[in-house]
C-alpha cells in the first residue's frame, strides 16, 4: 500500500491480465455485524481486510465477540457471537468514515441499550461527523430509544443509552429512503433483536433510493435465519419470533464496485488481451454488478460467468451514455471517467446519495473532472461530462474517498486518445492511501496488469563517490515517491556473495560474468533478497564489499549485470543509485543528480557507520582511504566515476540525511508538470 503524499502516474498504453478482488465491503461488514448478534461461531472467508472492515472487528471485540483468524489460505476470521444479548454495557467505539459500520451499530445498540440497558458512545473521524445520521434517529426515537448528539444536530457522534420507558415496536416504524439505503438496512439488521413477541413493520417514505444494497441486505439476513417479507420497496416485515442463526460458514463475494475500475480499463486499454477480473460474476448478489451493462452501452466488450467477468476494448473512443445510476451509485463514479474517453457528452442521474458519501462526490468529481479539461454540468441528482478537447496535467484531491483515487487512476491512459497523438500527460493522485478503505492493494494491483513502454516510467539516478550518502539519500527518496529502489552498490555485493558462496574465483571474469546474468536478486527499501533468501546484513560485510569492488572492475560482469538494473525500471518510477547510473544504466534518466562531499566529511560519516556496528576506525586512515578509492574510481576503464554532463551537482558536505533528501525531492518537484 502507498504511504506517500501523493503518487504519480505516468501515461499509460495498455492493459490485459488477471486481477482478484478483495472481498465486497457492503457484504464483509453486514456478515461481521451479523455474526457478532448470533450465538455460536462463524467462519468468514475471503473477508475485505481494509480500514471499514478494521473498525467494525475492533467494535465487535470491544462488545465482547471473540474474533480470531479462520484457517485457509484466504484472509477470513472467527467470530463467536453474543446471542442478541450485551456483554458489555458501556462503551466508546470509534468507527473511522465507515458507514456500514456507524449506521448498522446505532441502530443495534440504540435497541439493545434500550431493550437491556447501556451506554454507548459513537464517533469516527471528521468526515463521519459531516455525513447525515438524523433520519436513522428519528426512525429509533420514536420506539423509546435514548439517542443524544453530542455534536451538531443530525450527524454523528452520538450517545446510545438505556431509554426511559420499555421498547414500543406495535405501530410501523417509518424511515426516510431517499437519502441513503444504509438507513434502512440499519433497521433492518437490528429490528430482528426485538420480533420475539410480535411482527415488526418498516415503512419507507419517498423513494427507496440504492435498493441493491437492501437486496444485499435481505439476502444475507436470509442466510443468517431471518426472512423478511417485502411489498414492493415501501413496507418490509420482520416476522414474529424471529431469532439470528449462524449459517456456520460464509464466503464473502470479492467487491462488484471495485471490479468497476477493471472493467473500466479492459474498456478503455484492453486491446491485447482481455483484462480477466475474478472474485465476483454474472450471479452476484451485488447489485454493481450492474455495471457490466452500462459499459457494454458504452462499447466495452464483456463476457462473464461464475465468478469471473473478462473485459475487452471494442468501441474507440467510447460511446456517451444517458443512464439512470440510481441501481450503481457507487460505480456510476467510474462511469464518470470512462466519459473522458467518450465521443459526446454522457449524462449521470439518479445519484443524489453520493452527497452523502465520504465526500459530496458530485461537487468533487465536477472538480477535479475540470482539472483534467473537461466539461462538467453538475446538479442535486446529475452530473454532465464531456472530454476534454487538449488533456491537461493534473493533481487530483482525493477528499480522503477510496473511490475518487481509484476512478481518477484511470485517466492516466489518456495518451490512447486520437487528439493526444500519443503524447499523454501524467496524473498524479494526493493521498493514495485511502484506497485502504476497501482496496488497500489497489495501486499494486493496477500496476501489475498495465504496459507503458520503459521510457515513460519516470527514473532518478543519484551518483557519487564513496560514503557520500547516495545509498540511504536513494532509499529515503524512494520512499517518499512510492518509486522502486536500485541500489547498484547492493547488486554488485550480491554478485560477490553468490561468487563466494559458489566458490567462483574474483579472476574468473567468464565464471563471474556467467553468474551475474542469472542473479536472482530482488531490492526494495531495507531489504535485499538472494535466492529467495534475506541477505541485507550479509552485504555489509567489509569483506564482501572488498569482493565487490574487485567484481565491479570486471567488463563482462557490468555487461551481464545491466538487463538486471534495467529490469527494475517498472511502475510507478525507480530511484537508482551508484556510481554510473546516470552516465551508463539510465543515461535518458528525467532527473540525474551526483552527490558531493569532501573527503573529510566522508571519511567522518564513514566512522560513525563503523562506531555503530562496533568497529573501531581511524578518521585519517578513513580519508586517505577515500581518497585512494575515488582516484582508482574515477580513472577505471569501464564506466568511471563522473558526474554526467546533465546532472545537477549537490555538495552535501554540510546537509543531514534529511535535507539532502528535501533538496532532491525539491529539484524533482520542480521539474514535474502539476
Amino acid at each position: 500500500m502507498f504511504n506517500t503524499p501523493f503518487l504519480d502516474l505516468p501515461p499509460l498504453l495498455g492493459a490485459a491480465g488477471s486481477v482478484r478482488l478483495p472481498g465486497s465491503k457492503s457484504i464483509s461488514n453486514r456478515v461481521l455485524l451479523l455474526a457478532g448478534l448470533c450465538e455460536g461461531t462463524t467462519a468468514i472467508h475471503q473477508l475485505l481486510d481494509s480500514d471499514d472492515t478494521q473498525v467494525m472487528l475492533a467494535a465487535l471485540r470491544t462488545l465482547g465477540c471473540k474474533v480470531e483468524a479462520a484457517s485457509g489460505d484466504d484472509y477470513g476470521v472467527r467470530i463467536s457471537g453474543l446471542g442478541g444479548r450485551l456483554q458489555v454495557r458501556e462503551a466508546a467505539l470509534f468507527l473511522g468514515n465507515a458507514g456500514t459500520a456507524m449506521r448498522p451499530l446505532t441502530a443495534v445498540l440504540a435497541l439493545l441499550a434500550t431493550l437491556q440497558g447501556g451506554r454507548f458512545d459513537l464517533s469516527g473521524v471528521q468526515r463521519m461527523h459531516e455525513r447525515p445520521i438524523g433520519d436513522l434517529v428519528d426512525a429509533l426515537r420514536p420506539l423509546g430509544c435514548r439517542i443524544d448528539y453530542l455534536g451538531q444536530e443530525g450527524y454523528p457522534p452520538l450517545r446510545l443509552q438505556t431509554g426511559a420507558a420499555p421498547l414500543q415496536i406495535n405501530a410501523p416504524i417509518c424511515v426516510r429512503g431517499d437519502v441513503s439505503s444504509q438507513f434502512l438496512t440499519a433497521l433492518l439488521m437490528a429490528l430482528p433483536l426485538a420480533a420475539q413477541a410480535s411482527p415488526v413493520v418498516i415503512d419507507v417514505t419517498g423513494e427507496l433510493i440504492s435498493r441493491p444494497y437492501i437486496d444485499i441486505t435481505l439476502k444475507l439476513l436470509q442466510r443468517f435465519g431471518i426472512e423478511v417479507m417485502r411489498e414492493g420497496w415501501s413496507r418490509f416485515t420482520i416476522p414474529a419470533g424471529s431469532r439470528y442463526r449462524s449459517p456456520g460458514e460464509i464466503h464473502v463475494e470479492g467487491d462488484a464496485s471495485s471490479a468497476s475500475y477493471f472493467i473500466a480499463l479492459g474498456a478503455i486499454a484492453a486491446t491485447a488481451g482481455p483484462v480477466r477480473i475474478e472474485g465476483v460474476g454474472a450471479a452476484s448478489i451485488q447489485g454493481d454488478v450492474g455495471f457490466i451493462d452500462a459499459a457494454r452501452a458504452m462499447g466495452a466488450h464483456v463476457e462473464a460467468g461464475a465468478g469471473w467477468i473478462e473485459v475487452r476494448r471494442a468501441q474507440w473512443p467510447l460511446r456517451a451514455i444517458d443512464l439512470d445510476c440510481n441501481a450503481i451509485p457507487d460505480a456510476a463514479m467510474t462511469l464518470a471517467v470512462m466519459a473522458l474517453f467518450a465521443t459526446g457528452r454522457t449524462r449521470l442521474s439518479g445519484i443524489a446519495s453520493w452527497r452523502v458519501k465520504e465526500t459530496d462526490r458530485i461537487a468533487a468529481m465536477a472538480i477535479e473532472l475540470r482539472k483534467l479539461g473537461a466539461t462538467v454540468v453538475a446538479g442535486d441528482d446529475f452530473l454532465e461530462v464531456t472530454a476534454p478537447a487538449a488533456w491537461q496535467a493534473a493533481s487530483i484531491h482525493t477528499y480522503d474517498d477510496h473511490r475518487i483515487a481509484m476512478c481518477f487512476s484511470l485517466a492516466a491512459f489518456n495518451a490512447l486518445l486520437p487528439q493526444q497523438a500519443a503524447a499523454g500527460v501524467a496524473v498524479r493522485i494526493l493521498e493514495p492511501r485511502c484506497v485502504a478503505k476497501t482496496f488497500p492493494d489497489y495501486f499494486e494491483t493496477l500496476f501489475s496488469i498495465v504496459q507503458t513502454p520503459a521510457a515513460r516510467i519516470p527514473v532518478i539516478t543519484i551518483d557519487g563517490p564513496s560514503a557520500s550518502g547516495k545509498g540511504t539519500v536513494a532509499s529515503a527518496v524512494a520512499g517518499a515517491l512510492g518509486y522502486h529502489l536500485l541500489d547498484s552498490g547492493a547488486v554488485y555485493r550480491a554478485t560477490a556473495l553468490a561468487a563466494s558462496r559458489s566458490g567462483i574465483a574474483l579472476d574468473d571474469e567468464t565464471g563471474l560474468a556467467g553468474l551475474a546474468a542469472s542473479l536472482d536478486l530482488v531490492c526494495s527499501a531495507g531489504s535485499v533478497r538472494l535466492d529467495g533468501f534475506e541477505v541485507m546484513d550479509a552485504l555489509r560485510d567489509e569483506a564482501v564489499g572488498a569482493m565487490a569492488s574487485k567484481v565491479a572492475a570486471l567488463p563482462a560482469v557490468r555487461t551481464a549485470l545491466l538487463r538486471l538494473q534495467l529490469s527494475f525500471r517498472q511502475l510507478p518510477g525507480l530511484v537508482a543509485d551508484g556510481r554510473d547510473m546516470g552516465t551508463v544504466i539510465f543515461d535518458k534518466a528525467d532527473l540525474k543528480i551526483f552527490l558531493t562531499a569532501s573527503a573529510a566529511t566522508r571519511a567522518r560519516r564513514r566512522q560513525a557507520q563503523l562506531i555503530e556496528a562496533g568497529i573501531s576506525a581511524n578518521i585519517d586512515t578513513l580519508c586517505a582511504e577515500l581518497e585512494m578509492r575515488d582516484a582508482r574510481d574515477k580513472t577505471r576503464l569501464v564506466a568511471p566515476l563522473k558526474a554526467a554532463e546533465d546532472a545537477v551537482l549537490l555538495d552535501n558536505s554540510f546537509l543531514s540525511i534529511e535535507q539532502s533528501v528535501a533538496a532532491v525531492l525539491d529539484i524533482w518537484e520542480q521539474r514535474r508538470p502539476f
